[in-house]
């Protein structure tokens, strides 16, 4: 029996580093709520899921997981939980450790991403909160997205088994979550992005292997892979894709 991802269907969102994950795995998976609803599918699945006053253990927001009995949720604890089983972390616990803490420093970047168009509150519109989102992308832009990236440059360099992965010698969840990251900025920030990439070639390189490995390639082709578009996390918003 597979996986149960639920996520929001129509953007890829925080549940596409899971999903890159399951899908270079080769691990099978149903996508809950882009199901057929005919089917128990769709969206009333997954609220049902959040809403049960029954789960001990309730996610808090979408992603979540379910595998057998275990129900998890935030991105970051999926991949901690899946990363053994998919065979996408070191064996010991200080591959783990470390798996997981750049695993939670791209989460800290995701997050910035998405508060240079909502720095006030998400439930406001992005055109209720512009003056503060060109002030907080100009931050970005100039210092924490080359701070951030230079860090991924740094430990790729400093790897003792060579910079191809970020952990180790082989492909783990945050190399897929790296590629993932850098796939984000790239649509959302096309010029700032271009610039402080330049400065960063094996975290370009990275990006690349990850796209060119055969099943990750496979999942990019397919109509599982939805575009980026302007409700996810990565929105493309000209005015604040500061050089």
């Amino acid at each position: 029996m597979g996986y149960e991802l639920h996520y929001w269907p129509g953007i890829q969102g925080r549940g596409e580093f899971v999903r890159l994950a399951l899908e270079a795995a080769g691990a099978p998976y149903t996508d809950v709520a882009r199901g057929d609803e005919a089917a128990g599918q769709g969206l009333p699945a997954m609220q049902r899921l959040l809403d049960d006053d029954t789960q001990v253990h309730p996610p808090f927001a979408p992603p979540f997981l379910r595998d057998g009995a275990l129900l998890i949720g935030q991105t970051a604890a999926i991949l901690h939980h899946l990363g053994p089983t998919l065979k996408l972390v070191g064996r010991s616990e200080q591959a783990r450790v470390w798996t997981q803490q750049i695993q939670l420093t791209i989460a800290d970047m995701v997050t910035e991403a998405h508060d240079t168009h909502h720095p006030v509150g998400s439930g406001l519109y992005y055109e209720d909160q512009k003056p503060e989102a060109l002030r907080r992308a100009k931050e970005f832009c100039s210092a924490r997205l080359p701070k951030f990236m230079g860090w991924f440059e740094r430990i790729l360099t400093r790897n003792p088994a060579g910079a191809r992965h970020l952990v180790g010698g082989k492909l783990s969840y945050a190399d897929l979550s790296l590629f993932q990251l850098v796939e984000g900025l790239r649509y959302a920030f096309p010029t700032a992005a271009q610039r402080v990439l330049a400065t960063t070639p094996l975290v370009v390189q990275l990006h690349d292997r990850v796209a060119a490995a055969p099943r990750v390639a496979a999942y990019l082709r397919s109509e599982r892979r939805l575009p980026f578009n302007e409700q996810g996390i990565f929105r493309r918003y000209p005015e604040l894709d500061l050089p």
